[in-house]
């Protein structure tokens, strides 16, 4: 058997250590070190201290966000794990000059960057556009759903927490009577005491949704529903992934189509985001402008969250060209003509089965139940009459799986369309992307947009928030996209270093 020379990872060793030198040319730390130093006005903390006479010194803006971004471009998103990092990586310690912030002073950086985060994702920005790495002329704007520091079990409508304070009230009521009972035979001091604690944690449960349910009001939601509101953090939402449900943020983000660099970003508490599209493409278009980038004609590229009436009518008046197809767009693409070949086929009652009674002004289903009139609605721009039949008559009926597109319907409703408004944008949209340059144009925005996500949540493992509070978690957000266009320009390979 040859022999080896040995070694030992179990060691630790005294050598001088010079911290410019560990901070190799071409890394990101280097292309980090660089830009903090030379491309951020970081006088924008100093309205923060008053110690210019008097008073400890503070730690530098410019160490906390090396530690902060370098430890984020590692997935390192715990402001403890970020202070252990600092005593003991070799990289932290050369970046932060071997300063050892608390964890508390990490946080406190992090969670009071409120005015500060957007001027220097700005002053980044402004590198990338200097090096040419911004084309300005398509842009992509999508979402990326991110868990945060919230307790999905304290969801819930008001109604809903005000059933689970009593769920608490009654099993903490239950548990009395239980020790009282049982006061009168056991003596064993240790079993009461841990029956009198959990008392208490229930109690103090029921105490916390209380003092919720009194400071705070429910949220309103679409069509008059009551939204899920959050103990823990009210601002969050609880949203569906592909992974299952979170409690958390959406983190938007508008992609430039060059080299996929973040132009702006923002996170909202709302897992719908196509209300976003108007503030998501106003503050982009702010940014570019104020670094001298917006072309004459610009494009904007989103997925069917961001189809609506709204959305496409401010578009239209702000002049700007979009492609945004409608849900049911590829049904129409001849491309997957024959797609339906492969699904189970189905026949649902259409319009065309239901008889009309133009004197009672009602409906005849097929199986003779009357769908009442529910008045006039507007839907987009279609102007037209709802009609509805009982809850009683669709929940028996033999004819229910023909009739009901989803087996969670409750009953059976038709809207006729009287009218349409003379523009209908939505109609428009559907013609573009009908046409070959349109569904080539926006077959280019998963490349433009998906893949940051993917660098920012996979790559770079930043795929939660830690904080609360959306003004909190949307300088978390900023620093995740800040961490990428940073990556951009080492990507670059262009910084005079």
């Amino acid at each position: 058997m040859p022999k080896y020379k040995h070694y030992s990872y179990d060691q630790t060793i005294l050598i001088p250590i010079d911290y410019q030198k560990q901070l190799i040319p071409g890394t990101f730390e280097h292309t980090l070190n660089y830009l903090v130093d030379n491309k951020m006005d970081l006088s924008i903390f100093e309205k923060y201290y008053n110690n210019d006479i008097t008073g400890a010194p503070a730690w530098d803006p410019a160490i906390m966000l090396k530690i902060v971004i370098f430890g984020y471009s590692k997935g390192i998103l715990s402001s403890r794990s970020l202070a252990e990092a600092c005593q003991n990586h070799i990289i932290f310690k050369a970046l932060s000059a071997n300063s050892q912030p608390h964890f508390t002073t990490i946080a406190s950086f992090i969670s009071e960057m409120k005015e500060e985060i957007l001027p220097i994702f700005r002053s980044i920005l402004m590198v990338c556009s200097e090096l040419d790495l911004i084309g300005g002329d398509t842009f992509a704007i999508d979402g990326c759903k991110l868990s945060s520091n919230a307790a999905k079990e304290w969801s819930g409508t008001f109604a809903d927490l005000k059933k689970k304070k009593e769920k608490f009230e009654r099993s903490a009521r239950f548990l009395l009577e239980k020790h009282k009972i049982n006061d009168q035979h056991e003596t064993d001091y240790s079993e009461k005491e841990k029956a009198r604690k959990q008392i208490d944690r229930i109690l103090k449960k029921a105490e916390k949704i209380e003092k919720f349910l009194q400071e705070s009001e429910p949220k309103d939601g679409k069509r008059g529903r009551e939204n899920q509101s959050n103990i823990t953090d009210n601002e969050s939402a609880k949203m569906q992934t592909s992974k299952g449900v979170v409690q958390g943020y959406n983190g938007l983000a508008v992609s430039d189509s060059k080299h996929q660099v973040i132009v702006y970003a923002e996170a909202f508490g709302s897992g719908q985001e196509g209300q976003f599209l108007k503030s998501m493409v106003e503050q982009s278009q702010k940014l570019l402008t104020d670094m001298d980038q917006t072309p004459e004609v610009c494009m904007y590229l989103a997925d069917t969250n961001y189809f609506s009436e709204d959305n496409l009518l401010y578009l239209a008046n702000s002049e700007i060209d979009a492609v945004i197809p409608d849900p049911f767009f590829r049904q129409r693409d001849p491309r997957f003509a024959d797609q339906a070949r492969h699904k189970q086929k189905k026949h649902h009652f259409t319009q065309d089965d239901f008889l009309y009674d133009a004197q009672s002004n009602k409906y005849i289903c097929p199986a003779g139940k009357v769908l009442a009139s529910r008045g006039t609605r507007k839907l987009g721009d279609n102007h037209g009459r709802r009609y509805e039949a009982k809850q009683k008559d669709c929940s028996a009926c033999e004819l229910r799986d023909k009739c009901l597109q989803s087996p969670k319907a409750k009953c059976r409703t038709l809207f006729i369309i009287d009218y349409i408004d003379n523009r209908n944008y939505s109609e428009e949209m559907k013609q573009k992307i009908d046409t070959e340059q349109g569904r080539e144009l926006y077959s280019k925005r998963m490349g433009i947009v998906e893949p940051v996500f993917a660098n920012i949540t996979y790559c770079k493992r930043m795929n939660r928030l830690s904080l609360r509070s959306k003004a909190k978690v949307n300088i978390q957000w900023l620093l995740f996209c800040l961490v990428h266009n940073i990556g951009k320009i080492n990507s670059a390979r262009v910084l005079p270093i």
